[in-house]
């Protein structure tokens, strides 16, 4: 049999569906109990088995985790994060969502989609390559990272230890339908305060209201978009996007007769490849006649469809009789600083309904999370052996 499939028929389909149900009830939302009990079940879980995880501190009381099948250069990172977003209210869901209630062909719960289901088919695949073959003849690195819904400090924690030294890819397994992802969106989290000075709303003519300021750059923002738009279309990104996301003008709590001092508006933008984060920026700042500060600044990125990880991941799809479609990621992802930081070639693929990333009653179906723990494990060696 051919080794690529061998070891995706090696992987065990009760183990990967047993373990996405035992992650899926570790909470792991941050602000909560954050990621350190999902990486303490698998430090214990991977060290049962023969590793030997490593943990790394992204932030105080937010590990990373790192395990490796194998060594050598040249090796495959296979990486996916442990955080999830809040349930929200837990009453409007049907389901349990830290009970990972099984129903048909669906898991249930906060995180099953994205991206437990994910990290799951990552480990069953690695368990599948140890069974098969003991090891591959370059390493395979498991990533489990930290802080992906949030400031992704996980992944450049990881990057800036160097902990992606000696390998030549890497494989994001985000709930993307099993689309061959190459593309990624950027994004710039931005933030401007419009001064203005204080007075009584009865004779405003004493003060200086920075609202009116603040609304008209809201505004014109729609103009902006449209031309971005009309530019920078991308066929598997879509459209760019200036969203303003928070608008902040107030005195003092219960002052509405009083003109506030300051105006805050936060803008969360999304870019497409040949977009000038730089210029954007200072285009919204001239437009606005004040400062804007950011607060985050992400790159788009994309992978050649020519990379050998590319080439690997169809392959490993063709074998296991599922189509190649191509698609982008409308979000940013790990994978964009382990591409735009690290420089790695990245191929985001997992498994998981794209729409429903952070919604009630978020689902996974479980077979094509085993599904994907075969392409996986049939990838990794098509890549490295």
């Amino acid at each position: 049999m051919d080794k690529a499939l061998l070891a995706a028929e090696a992987v065990d389909p009760a183990e990967v569906v047993d373990l996405l149900k035992a992650l899926v009830r570790i909470p792991s939302h941050y602000p909560g109990p954050g990621e350190e009990g999902v990486v303490a079940f698998l430090e214990a879980y991977l060290g049962e088995r023969g590793f030997k995880p490593l943990r790394q501190e992204a932030a105080p009381g937010r590990p990373n985790l790192v395990a490796d099948l194998g060594e050598g250069e040249g090796g495959l990172i296979l990486e996916g994060h442990t955080d999830v977003v809040t349930p929200g209210n837990e009453g409007l869901w049907r389901y349990p969502p830290y009970g990972a209630v099984v129903e048909g062909d669906r898991l249930y719960g906060r995180g099953a989609c994205d991206m437990k289901g994910g990290l799951a088919a990552l480990v069953g695949a690695m368990l599948a390559v140890k069974r098969a073959f003991g090891r591959l003849p370059r390493p395979l690195r498991l990533a489990a990272l930290a802080d992906e819904e949030g400031m992704m400090l996980g992944v450049k924690a990881f990057v800036r230890a160097g902990l992606h030294h000696g390998f030549r890819g890497a494989l994001v397994a985000e709930p993307e339908a099993m689309e061959v992802c190459l593309w990624q969106k950027g994004a710039l989290r931005l933030r401007l305060r419009f001064p203005g000075r204080m007075a009584h709303g009865a004779m405003p003519y004493a003060g200086d209201n920075p609202i009116p300021k603040a609304a008209q750059f809201v505004l014109a923002l729609q103009e902006v978009e449209a031309l971005l738009q009309r530019d920078f279309a991308h066929p598997f990104l879509g459209l760019p996007y200036l969203t303003p996301t928070r608008f902040l003008a107030r005195a003092g709590e219960g002052q509405l007769n009083v003109i506030p001092a300051e105006a805050e508006v936060a803008l969360d933008v999304r870019t497409t490849p040949g977009m000038d984060h730089g210029a954007l920026t200072a285009r919204l700042s001239e437009m606005a006649g004040v400062g804007v500060e950011v607060l985050e600044d992400r790159p788009s990125v994309e992978t050649p469809p020519s990379d050998p990880l590319v080439q690997a991941a169809e392959e490993a799809l063709r074998l296991l009789g599922l189509p190649v479609r191509h698609g982008g990621v409308p979000g940013a992802t790990d994978g964009t600083f382990l591409r735009a930081w690290a420089g790695l070639p990245v191929v985001v693929l997992g498994p998981g309904n794209k729409a429903l990333p952070h919604q009630v009653d978020e689902w996974v179906d479980l077979e094509e999370v085993v599904l994907a723990a075969r392409v996986y494990a049939a990838l990794a060696v098509l890549y490295l052996d």
